[in-house]
C-alpha cells in the first residue's frame, strides 16, 4: 500500500500532481550528473592519477553498489515519498531531528555543486565567446544561468523534464559517436581488449583516488524520489527511474571511458591522460571525427553544464519546498504557483543564496576554475555521501518497525547494511584525498569533512529546539507522511 504523501496539505502547498513520467525523471538526474561534463571533466585526472587503465571497471564496480543501493531506498520509496525525498526518508526511519539534519546536509551538497557548476560554466563560457571578441567576467554569466534557471524551474516542471531531456541527448550523441567511431577503427595501437573490466585492473594501485572521481559523476541520484509527488504512477515510476537512471549512467560512463583507453591504449592511457587532463577527448574527437566534432563538444560541454545547474536548481528549490512545509523554515517557501504548480518562491530563495555566494567569490577575488570549482564539488560530494549512509541507515530502522513483511530480508536489511558500508568507505576514501580533489591543501578544504557533520548537528539541534519551543511546529515534521 501505497503512502498518500500529500493527504494533509492544503490544496495551495502541493506541486503539480502527474506532471512527469519515467523519461522526464531519468532526465532530471542525468542531467544532474551533467554526461558530458562527467566524461570530459572528471574521467582524464581519474585516469591520471588513479587506476589507470582501471577507471571502466571502477565506474561498474560504482554502479553496483549503486543499485544495492537502491533496493532498499525504492522499496521504502512504496511507504514514503514527496518532495523532501531523502529528508522524506531519514526523517521516517531514524527521527525527526535527524531528519532535518539530513536535509541540511543535503542542501549544503547541492547548493556547493550548484556553485561549482555555475562558476564552470561561467569560465568555459567566458573563454569561448571570448574568441569572438566578447569580453566579460565570468561571473556575469553564472548569474544570467542562474536566472534562467529560476523562470525555467517557475514552470510546470515538465517543461524543465523536456528542456534537459534535449540537452542531454545531445550530449550523450557526440560522446557516443567518438565512442563508436573507436571501435569502428579498431581501438588504437593495443587494439580493442577488455582489460579495462578485470579485477586486477580495477584494483590496482591508485583505486582509491579514481572513486574520488567517479563517485562524483552520480550526484543527483536522488532526483528521482524528489519528484515523486509530480509523477505519474510514483509506484512504478519512481523505482523504475531510480533503476534506469543508474544503469544508464554507468553504461555510458564506462562504455565512454573504455573507448578513449582504447584509442590511447590499456599501458598508455595513464601517461597519456597525465599531460592531457583537458584535451584527452577533444584530441581523440578532432583525429576520429574531425574538427567539427569539437566546436560541437566545446558547445554542448557549456549546454551540459547549463542543463545541470537547472537540474540542480530544480532539485533544491524542492528541498526548500519540502522543509518550509513542514514548518522548518518560512511559510512562504512552501507556496506554489498558482498556473504551474511549481515552488516558484523557493525557486526564488535558493537562486538568491546562490547569487550570493558567487558575489561573495567575486569580492573575494577568488579564481572560478581554481578554487571555486574543486572546492565547492569536494565540499558536495562528502555531503551527497554522507545522507545516502544516512538513508541506508534509515531504510534498516524504518522496515524493523514497519511493513517488515511486506519485502525480503535481502532488501530490508542485507543490501542496506552492504551499501551503507561501500558507502562509509567511500567517504573515507574522498576525506583521504580531499587535497587531490580540491587541488588545495588548505586547512578550509581539510575540515569539510566536520564542515559536513556540523551542518548536520545544526539541523537535529533546530529540530530539538522546536520540539522544547515550539512543539506544534515539531509535531507538524512528517505530517504529510502519516
Amino acid at each position: 500500500m501505497t503512502l498518500d504523501v500529500t493527504a494533509q496539505v492544503p490544496k495551495d502547498k502541493r506541486l503539480a500532481a502527474n506532471s512527469v513520467g519515467l523519461a522526464h525523471i531519468v532526465f532530471f538526474v542525468v542531467a544532474a550528473a551533467a554526461p558530458l561534463t562527467a566524461v570530459v571533466g572528471a574521467t582524464p585526472p581519474a585516469f591520471a592519477f588513479g587506476n589507470g587503465a582501471g577507471v571502466p571497471g571502477t565506474f561498474v564496480l560504482t554502479g553496483l553498489m549503486y543499485v544495492i543501493f537502491a533496493a532498499g531506498f525504492t522499496a521504502m520509496g512504496r511507504h514514503v515519498g514527496g518532495a523532501g525525498a531523502f529528508y522524506t526518508y531519514i526523517a521516517q526511519g531514524i527521527g525527526r531531528p535527524f531528519g532535518v539534519g539530513g536535509a541540511f546536509i543535503a542542501m549544503l551538497t547541492y547548493t556547493s555543486i550548484q556553485v561549482a557548476i555555475l562558476a564552470l560554466f561561467g569560465v568555459f563560457l567566458s573563454g569561448a565567446l571570448v574568441g569572438v571578441g566578447v569580453n566579460i567576467p565570468w561571473w556575469v554569466y553564472a548569474l544570467a544561468a542562474l536566472t534562467i534557471s529560476f523562470f525555467a524551474g517557475r514552470r510546470n516542471i515538465s517543461f524543465s523534464g523536456k528542456l534537459l531531456g534535449v540537452c542531454m541527448l545531445a550530449e550523450i550523441v557526440i560522446l557516443f559517436l567518438l565512442d563508436v567511431g573507436i571501435v569502428i577503427k579498431g581501438g588504437g595501437p593495443q587494439g580493442l581488449t577488455v582489460t579495462a573490466f578485470s579485477i586486477p585492473a580495477v584494483f590496482s594501485h591508485g583505486v582509491g583516488i579514481a572513486l574520488v572521481f567517479v563517485v562524483g559523476s552520480y550526484v543527483g541520484f536522488e532526483a528521482t524520489a524528489i519528484f515523486g509527488e509530480e509523477a505519474r504512477n510514483p509506484d512504478r515510476t519512481i523505482p523504475m527511474a531510480t533503476y534506469v537512471a543508474v544503469l544508464l549512467i554507468t553504461a555510458f560512463y564506462a562504455f565512454s571511458t573504455w573507448a578513449i583507453e582504447q584509442y590511447y591504449g590499456p599501458s598508455q592511457i595513464q601517461h597519456v591522460a597525465n599531460g592531457a587532463l583537458q584535451t584527452l577527448y577533444f584530441d581523440a574527437a578532432k583525429q576520429i571525427l574531425g574538427s567539427w566534432a569539437v566546436t560541437v563538444m566545446n558547445t554542448l560541454l557549456i549546454i551540459s553544464l547549463f542543463a545541470c545547474i537547472l537540474s540542480l536548481h530544480n532539485t533544491l528549490n524542492r528541498y526548500v519546498f519540502a522543509l518550509a512545509r513542514e514548518g522548518v523554515t518560512w511559510d512562504i517557501m512552501a507556496r506554489v504557483h498558482k498556473d504551474h504548480g511549481s515552488p516558484h518562491v523557493a525557486g526564488l530563495a535558493q537562486v538568491l543564496i546562490a547569487a550570493g555566494i558567487i558575489v561573495a567569490f567575486v569580492l573575494g577575488r577568488v579564481d572560478p576554475y581554481a578554487v571555486v570549482f574543486p572546492w565547492m564539488s569536494s565540499l558536495g560530494v562528502i555531503g551527497i555521501l554522507a545522507v545516502q549512509c544516512m538513508v541506508c541507515v534509515a531504510v534498516v530502522m524504518y522496515f524493523r518497525r514497519e511493513h517488515e513483511h511486506e519485502h525480503s530480508m535481502l532488501v530490508t536489511l542485507i543490501l542496506p547494511i552492504i551499501a551503507f558500508i561501500g558507502l562509509a568507505g567511500f567517504i573515507w576514501l574522498v576525506s583521504s584525498n580531499l587535497t587531490l580533489l580540491s587541488g588545495s591543501n588548505s586547512l578550509i578544504v581539510r575540515s569539510f569533512p566536520w564542515d559536513v557533520l556540523v551542518v548536520g548537528l545544526a539541523g537535529i539541534g533546530l529540530a530539538y529546539w522546536l520540539k522544547s519551543s515550539r512543539p506544534e511546529k515539531y509535531e507538524g515534521l512528517g505530517r504529510v507522511f502519516e
